[in-house]
């Protein structure tokens, strides 16, 4: 193999361009040339197929920063659909006349949709990425436990379940953590703690919602910024469950702060905050309000007079607030473990099509207490019906009655987190308060890399 193509996809992550730098940095080993491909599957929609040529002489373009969040090629929403041949067939054509003999895609579980609609004619693997860690299984036959049960009010006759999951060991997990996931929960952390402050102050209650869809995983993390309670969408808010350990937590210090995952449930499974009645390009229903909801919970139950007779505010509604963390997320330099498992995850990935290990996907495994890099046939993500399923937080890792993470969850953040900080970290937020900062415009990698894009010429030329 001669030369490769790598592609980012979906939404950006804090750690796509370590994938990209580890992937490169493997294939110059290899002599290998890289292509990028410019705003990934849009891209390979385009006729002209924008590209960098990333490791010219085997040699990594300056541009290409492992510590730079997001992604030097860009990044879209745009899939290439498995029954639209004839699309595929002109994508598989056009990366052909650039020479291309393999495909690494960085992406969940929509670039993986659209990655194997085209390994049927071109090598493809996946790199994983998503800062909401819910690209794996918790066990390896959990793919087998999803049934459908018949929904009139669905308009397919039916709706996906899942059973009860089985008992099971952290080394059984299918890609342990995402890169991203780790960042991501860094920035949600510290959030909690500085927001903290407001609410202990005026003797407030603070409700933070977070990312994750329906994956609990970063309200699971931001443990580590000692929150009060943490909800999460697979385990359904009981609203008088709820308010008692408010006013539990209230009475002993005053004040109140909750995590909240953006897609928490009720006891019928609905979302708990509002449902905008449209969905992103990957098909995902966007979610809003759901700390906005717990807020209205709180305030119907607790009341008024409670925060007026203790002289903390004029009402409950202005005693209670709600914060979005949001997209400060999935931005930012990535901490050190997303540096370096995204950059070995990139390597993998480049083994994995040398080797000829096509449709799969590199994955980080917990072994012994420690972490290795392996691929796998990516259709074991796959139900009977051919579905990937967002991996949900096991219920194992919460404790329902302490509103946070198990003795298990607990093991599974210290396994990620026990030493995913570095120096570097930490010494990177010196420059913020460069005088230079105050006067030179932002010197966008955008335009830098725009200076080496490729195009194909037309077909004729």
């Amino acid at each position: 193999m001669k030369r490769i193509g790598i592609l980012t996809a979906g939404g950006d992550t804090p750690a796509l361009n370590a994938t990209i730098a580890g992937a490169v940095e493997r294939a110059n080993q290899l002599r290998i040339e890289v292509f990028g491909l410019i705003k990934g599957f849009s891209g390979l929609l385009n006729p002209e197929v924008p590209h960098v040529h990333l490791n010219p002489l085997f040699q990594v373009i300056p541009e290409l920063d492992a510590a730079r969040g997001g992604t030097i090629l860009g990044a879209s929403r745009d899939y290439v659909a498995s029954d639209d041949r004839e699309t595929i067939e002109r994508v598989v054509e056009r990366l052909n006349r650039l020479g291309v003999e393999g495909l690494i895609c960085v992406g969940g579980d929509g670039t993986l949709n659209g990655m194997q609609a085209l390994c049927d004619y071109l090598p493809a693997v996946l790199a994983p990425k998503t800062i909401d860690n819910d690209l794996g299984l918790n066990y390896p036959d959990e793919s087998t436990e999803f049934v459908r049960e018949p929904d009139e009010s669905s308009t397919k006759g039916f709706r996906d379940a899942k059973r009860p999951e089985r008992p099971f060991e952290l080394e059984e997990m299918v890609n342990f953590a995402t890169p991203g996931f780790a960042t991501s929960v860094f920035v949600s952390a510290q959030n909690v703690q500085r927001i903290r402050t407001t609410a202990e102050s005026h003797r407030r209650v603070a409700i933070i919602e977070v990312m994750g869809r329906d994956c609990g995983m970063i309200a699971l993390g931001t443990a580590f910024g000692q929150p009060d309670m943490i909800l999460v969408p697979e385990v359904p808010v009981i609203p008088e469950a709820v308010v008692t350990r408010v006013l539990e937590i209230l009475d002993r210090q005053k004040h109140a702060v909750l995590v909240v995952s953006e897609g928490i449930k009720d006891a019928q499974g609905n979302n708990f905050g509002a449902v905008r009645q449209t969905k992103d390009p990957a098909g995902n229903l966007q979610y809003s309000g759901a700390a906005e909801a717990v807020k209205q919970i709180l305030v119907e139950h607790i009341g008024d007079a409670f925060f007026t007779r203790k002289r903390r505010n004029e009402s409950a509604d202005a005693a209670i607030f709600c914060r979005k963390i949001g997209h400060t997320q999935r931005g930012g330099r990535p901490i050190r473990f997303d540096r370096y498992q995204a950059s070995q995850l990139g390597g993998e990935s480049v083994d994995l099509l040398v080797e000829g290990r096509h449709n799969h996907m590199a994955t980080l495994q917990y072994r012994q207490g420690g972490f290795v890099h392996e691929g796998i046939d990516a259709s074991r993500l796959r139900d009977r019906w051919g579905v990937i399923h967002a991996r949900p937080l096991s219920r194992s890792f919460y404790d329902e009655k302490r509103f946070g993470p198990s003795s298990k969850g607990v093991a599974y953040l210290q396994a990620i987190f026990s030493d995913a900080l570095g120096s570097e970290d930490l010494e990177s937020q010196r420059p913020l308060f460069d005088t230079g900062n105050l006067v030179r415009p932002y010197d966008s990698v955008n335009f830098h890399v725009n200076k080496r894009i490729r195009r194909l010429p037309p077909q004729g030329e």
